[in-house]
């Protein structure tokens, strides 16, 4: 035991998405290798609680990023963040653990804070001939006028909060009237927010991880919401169908696996990655891309890996050998 590496998966933090972060987390150790020591560790208020086998947790010394247990001081050998949303999925924590030089078996913190804000993100992608919506970006809710928006994007159109997942404060606005008050719940969950016009067509989404072949893509999913959309209740509250195979012919599921590691290897992505396309006439265009996507039992890469044959421990055995020898 004394030579195994000891792995650190940072989950929690104290956004809207923390209960989703801790779930996804607890699949993950329930289904770690064994050949490697883990230990869960929760962010709350600032502060990382590392989780003992007695069913206790102490903090870790964020000066020496130790923590104590058994009489002795233990440090981690590499981390990997599952903290959904801020600070984990925008970089913030990333940068923690690599100025302490601790690596992270995760995107890194340019790769992370770009992919985290869906404006950013999507532009940078149409300078490389991606298919994305048109859309505006808002500093304020008082920017433009809503006729200005509706006048440039039509209806319906979708309002999202820039730097949020899981769903929160996304609205799908089909009345004028309507508009106002969704600009409102997308800024409370973040300071800048997204207009962008409606794509009609199929959402389906792709999981892209780097094995030992090289960049692989899983089977795609395909997304049948109940809702009017894929929101946080469709993603976690079984308000959706999630079809695994997705029902797309060949051709058309080819160009997506191709998209999707193309863009995994632009953004210098690393471990899991889920990226989100909506299907309109035969062409994939970008919806998202999600550098923590969730890993709860609801969520959908557990249920790629399971249409692809492999098991959720031989997956993460696989990334941890690839990403730390890379």
């Amino acid at each position: 035991m004394a030579n195994k590496k000891r792995i650190g998966i940072i989950c929690g933090g104290d956004s809207s998405e923390r209960e989703i972060s801790l779930k996804s987390a607890t699949t993950i150790i329930n289904n770690f290798p064994d050949s490697y020591l883990v230990n869960k560790v929760v962010l709350t208020n600032g502060e990382l609680h590392v989780a003992l086998p007695s069913g206790e947790d102490v903090l870790l010394d964020l000066n020496h990023m130790t923590f104590y247990d058994d009489g002795k001081h233990h440090s981690f050998d590499a981390v990997i963040i599952y903290i959904h949303g801020d600070p984990g999925e925008n970089g913030k924590i990333q940068g923690l653990f690599e100025l302490k030089g601790i690596p992270c078996i995760n995107s890194g913190i340019l790769a992370s804070s770009l992919s985290f804000d869906k404006w950013f993100c999507n532009q940078f992608l149409r300078n490389f001939e991606f298919n994305v919506a048109e859309s505006v970006f808002l500093t304020s809710a008082e920017q433009l006028s809503v006729s200005d928006l509706v006048d440039r994007l039509g209806l319906p159109l979708f309002v999202k909060p820039t730097d949020s997942g899981s769903s929160y404060g996304i609205s799908k606005v089909k009345q004028v009237e309507d508009l106002p008050g969704a600009l409102l719940q997308a800024f409370a969950e973040g300071d800048t927010v997204v207009v962008e016009s409606f794509l009609a067509g199929k959402e389906v989404t792709c999981g892209v991880y780097r094995s030992k072949a090289g960049i692989h893509a899983l089977p795609l999913t395909e997304i049948a919401s109940e809702n009017e959309f894929f929101d946080f209740d469709a993603k976690y509250n079984g308000k959706s169908q999630e079809i695994t195979p997705a029902r797309v012919d060949d051709t058309t599921r080819l160009k997506v696996q191709a998209k999707a590691k193309a863009i995994y290897e632009l953004l210098q992505l690393k471990s899991i990655a889920r990226i989100d396309f909506m299907i309109v006439d035969r062409e994939p265009f970008i919806i998202e891309v999600n550098t923590t996507p969730g890993f709860s039992p609801a969520s959908i890469v557990p249920q790629m890996l399971a249409c692809e044959g492999k098991t959720i421990h031989d997956f993460w055995e696989e990334i941890i050998d690839v990403e730390l020898k890379a």
